[in-house]
Protein backbone atom coordinates (compact mmCIF):
# COMPACT_ATOMS: atom_id res chain seq x y z
CA UNK A 1 0.00 0.00 0.00
CA UNK A 2 1.18 2.94 -1.28
CA UNK A 3 1.89 6.20 1.27
CA UNK A 4 -0.92 8.94 1.08
CA UNK A 5 -0.44 11.82 3.06
CA UNK A 6 -3.29 14.11 4.27
CA UNK A 7 -3.99 17.68 3.59
CA UNK A 8 -2.06 17.71 0.60
CA UNK A 9 -3.36 17.82 -3.15
CA UNK A 10 -3.71 14.83 -5.44
CA UNK A 11 -3.93 14.38 -9.25
CA UNK A 12 -5.00 11.60 -11.62
CA UNK A 13 -1.55 11.52 -13.29
CA UNK A 14 0.08 10.89 -9.42
CA UNK A 15 1.88 14.55 -8.46
CA UNK A 16 1.03 16.32 -5.67
CA UNK A 17 0.64 20.10 -4.09
CA UNK A 18 1.71 20.90 -0.61
CA UNK A 19 0.40 24.39 -0.02
CA UNK A 20 1.84 26.94 2.11
CA UNK A 21 0.77 30.25 1.67
CA UNK A 22 0.77 31.59 -2.22
CA UNK A 23 2.78 28.50 -2.99
CA UNK A 24 2.85 25.50 -3.85
CA UNK A 25 5.54 22.22 -3.74
CA UNK A 26 5.08 20.02 -6.73
CA UNK A 27 6.55 16.48 -6.76
CA UNK A 28 5.17 13.00 -7.63
CA UNK A 29 3.36 10.52 -4.96
CA UNK A 30 4.17 7.68 -3.51
CA UNK A 31 2.33 5.47 -5.80
CA UNK A 32 4.06 6.94 -8.55
CA UNK A 33 7.51 6.38 -7.35
CA UNK A 34 6.81 2.86 -6.51
CA UNK A 35 5.40 1.86 -9.99
CA UNK A 36 8.28 3.57 -11.73
CA UNK A 37 10.99 1.96 -9.74
CA UNK A 38 14.83 3.53 -9.17
CA UNK A 39 14.75 6.94 -10.50
CA UNK A 40 18.03 8.28 -12.03
CA UNK A 41 16.82 10.99 -13.59
CA UNK A 42 14.84 14.29 -13.07
CA UNK A 43 14.21 16.57 -15.73
CA UNK A 44 12.99 20.35 -14.48
CA UNK A 45 12.35 23.50 -15.57
CA UNK A 46 14.23 26.06 -14.68
CA UNK A 47 13.08 29.23 -12.33
CA UNK A 48 10.76 32.11 -13.93
CA UNK A 49 9.02 29.74 -15.94
CA UNK A 50 5.73 29.31 -16.44
CA UNK A 51 3.75 26.24 -15.74
CA UNK A 52 0.07 25.09 -16.57
CA UNK A 53 -2.48 23.23 -15.12
CA UNK A 54 -3.04 19.97 -17.08
CA UNK A 55 0.64 20.26 -19.07
CA UNK A 56 3.86 18.99 -18.89
CA UNK A 57 6.84 20.57 -16.92
CA UNK A 58 9.26 18.10 -16.99
CA UNK A 59 9.72 14.57 -16.91
CA UNK A 60 11.21 11.23 -14.48
CA UNK A 61 13.30 8.67 -15.65
CA UNK A 62 13.94 5.53 -13.93
CA UNK A 63 15.56 2.22 -14.89
CA UNK A 64 12.45 0.52 -16.00
CA UNK A 65 10.79 3.74 -18.04
CA UNK A 66 10.35 7.77 -18.37
CA UNK A 67 7.27 9.32 -16.74
CA UNK A 68 6.13 12.93 -17.87
CA UNK A 69 5.35 15.37 -15.02
CA UNK A 70 2.04 17.08 -15.41
CA UNK A 71 1.24 20.19 -13.60
CA UNK A 72 -1.54 20.00 -10.89
CA UNK A 73 -1.59 23.79 -10.55
CA UNK A 74 -0.66 26.99 -13.24
CA UNK A 75 1.84 29.54 -11.63
CA UNK A 76 6.05 30.34 -12.32
CA UNK A 77 8.49 28.58 -10.94
CA UNK A 78 10.45 30.17 -8.17
CA UNK A 79 12.53 27.02 -6.82
CA UNK A 80 13.32 23.68 -8.50
CA UNK A 81 14.74 21.20 -5.94
CA UNK A 82 18.44 21.23 -6.95
CA UNK A 83 19.54 18.04 -4.57
CA UNK A 84 17.77 16.19 -7.41
CA UNK A 85 20.03 16.86 -10.11
CA UNK A 86 22.96 15.29 -8.31
CA UNK A 87 20.57 12.93 -6.29
CA UNK A 88 17.31 12.06 -7.83
CA UNK A 89 17.19 8.46 -6.24
CA UNK A 90 15.81 10.68 -2.91
CA UNK A 91 12.11 10.39 -4.32
CA UNK A 92 12.31 6.80 -4.29
CA UNK A 93 13.28 7.13 -0.52
CA UNK A 94 10.84 9.37 0.20
CA UNK A 95 8.76 10.91 -2.47
CA UNK A 96 6.69 13.19 -0.35
CA UNK A 97 9.78 14.99 1.28
CA UNK A 98 11.46 15.55 -1.97
CA UNK A 99 9.19 17.68 -3.75
CA UNK A 100 10.49 18.92 -7.73
CA UNK A 101 9.03 22.15 -7.90
CA UNK A 102 8.08 24.76 -5.73
CA UNK A 103 5.80 27.34 -7.85
CA UNK A 104 3.75 30.82 -6.86
CA UNK A 105 0.13 29.51 -7.30
CA UNK A 106 -1.50 32.12 -9.99
CA UNK A 107 -5.19 30.31 -9.50
CA UNK A 108 -5.88 28.82 -5.74
CA UNK A 109 -9.14 27.80 -7.72
CA UNK A 110 -7.38 25.14 -9.36
CA UNK A 111 -6.97 23.10 -6.13
CA UNK A 112 -10.63 22.50 -6.32
CA UNK A 113 -10.23 20.39 -9.33
CA UNK A 114 -7.62 17.67 -7.20
CA UNK A 115 -8.35 14.95 -5.32
CA UNK A 116 -8.20 14.96 -1.54
CA UNK A 117 -5.98 12.04 0.00
CA UNK A 118 -9.33 9.68 0.60
CA UNK A 119 -10.20 10.21 -3.20
CA UNK A 120 -6.61 9.66 -4.34
CA UNK A 121 -5.76 6.64 -1.67
CA UNK A 122 -9.23 4.79 -3.69
CA UNK A 123 -7.85 5.75 -7.01
CA UNK A 124 -4.82 3.98 -6.44
CA UNK A 125 -6.48 1.24 -4.79
CA UNK A 126 -8.39 0.98 -8.50
CA UNK A 127 -4.95 0.99 -10.39
CA UNK A 128 -3.38 -1.68 -8.11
Amino acid sequence: MSKVIEGLYYAESHEYVKVEGDYGYIGITDYAQNALGNIVYVDMPEVDDEVEAGEGFGAVESVKAASDLISPVSGTVVEVNEALEDAPELINKDAFGNWIIKVSLSDKSELDNLMDAAVYSALCDKQD
